[in-house]
């Protein structure tokens, strides 16, 4: 009996919103493997913000054609083989796309030395959209030091959360800027943040000058918008303003609100500077071994929401953009 793949495809180009009718969910039969492919069985599919900004047809990140698989990163297991050394049975990483089975070429995955860990993990607190991109964003670009008021936004999400728990570690105090009472326990009982702020229910700029009267010396922004503005009127002399996202500019790139209190960077002499991680080859390795280490050890969490079954990734998607996700959000598609 012929082999099946269920896939989610781009129907049609959002316009705002990436709401469920944008996509549709196909099932196709597979043909035979080609030398020197791989076929693999995806377990989870990552849910990313930036997936977004790949619907548009034009943009920065490659971009999804009508009719085409979603572009998403993934984990699984290779069930069939035409490629030396790559043996049914072992557990991988890759660009596999929003769909039940992957059929790449081995330039295109990686193995995962599972090591105790779930292949959840490998998305998440050692994704490189994730963990290691927080990682990065600390240690190579926020730099915060002991003493530091270390601000983060979106940060009961995966990305926020990591970025908050390392620059703790670094000695910093770290205030979390998330939506709703849920979002707020988990930053202080869960991530040991020093403070939270509810921007659904609060007023971001009045908590930042009664949290940290002194201004803010660090912050590492995944949100943009009124959020940004809030914190840049707060900082302090010589801060530093980290972009590593704007998910609240992403249904609308092409109307992009910029910050209306750039000015305070000048007044304070502060600086802004953006990044991704493939800015820093050189530190995925390193980031990778340290965030390994940490969730061995327990002292490193990340939270975890997946939704069941291929055809619930468009339902994920729109669940991110109206902020449900706690930590990392994942489909599971086999």
């Amino acid at each position: 009996m012929p082999m099946t793949n269920t896939r989610v495809a781009l129907a049609k180009r959002p316009v705002g919103e990436a709401t469920p009718d944008c996509f549709s969910v196909e099932t196709e039969e597979l043909a035979e493997l080609a030398d020197n492919q791989i076929r693999v069985a995806v377990e989870y599919i990552s849910v990313d913000a930036g997936t977004r900004t790949m619907l548009r047809g034009e943009g920065f990140h490659q971009q999804v054609g009508i009719g085409d698989t979603i572009l998403a990163g993934g984990v699984g297991r290779i069930i069939d083989s035409t490629a030396e050394d790559w043996e049914p049975g072992q557990a991988v990483r890759g660009g596999f796309g929003a769909q039940t089975i992957a059929t790449v070429s081995p330039d295109h995955i990686e193995r995962i030395d599972e090591s105790g860990l779930p292949l959840s993990a490998y998305l998440g607190a050692l994704g490189p959209s994730t963990g290691v991109t927080a990682w990065i964003g600390i240690r190579c670009v926020a730099k915060p030091q002991a003493g530091d008021i270390f601000v983060v936004s979106a940060a009961a999400g995966a990305v926020g959360s990591i970025a908050g728990q390392i620059a703790k570690r670094d000695g910093a105090t770290v205030i979390g800027i998330a939506g709703g009472p849920r979002k707020m326990k988990h930053l202080i009982e869960d991530l040991g943040f020093d403070a939270a702020i509810d921007y659904k229910n609060e007023d971001v700029n009045a908590r930042l000058r009664e949290l940290a009267p002194n201004g803010v010396n660090v912050f590492f922004d995944n949100v943009g918008g009124p959020v940004l503005d809030a914190v840049l009127d707060n900082l302090a002399m010589r801060a530093r303003v980290v972009i590593c996202g704007a998910i609240s500019q992403y249904d609308d790139m092409d109307n992009v609100t910029g910050p209306s209190m750039y000015l305070r960077l000048a007044e304070r002499h502060s600086t802004m500077e953006g990044f991704a991680f493939f800015h820093f080859p050189e530190s995925i390795g390193p980031a990778t071994a340290e965030l390994t280490e940490w969730l061995k050890d327990g002292s490193l969490v990340l939270a975890e929401e997946i939704l069941e079954g291929i055809e619930r990734y468009p339902e994920a998607l729109q669940f991110m953009f109206k902020g449900g996700n706690l930590g990392k959000l994942l489909v599971k598609a086999s």
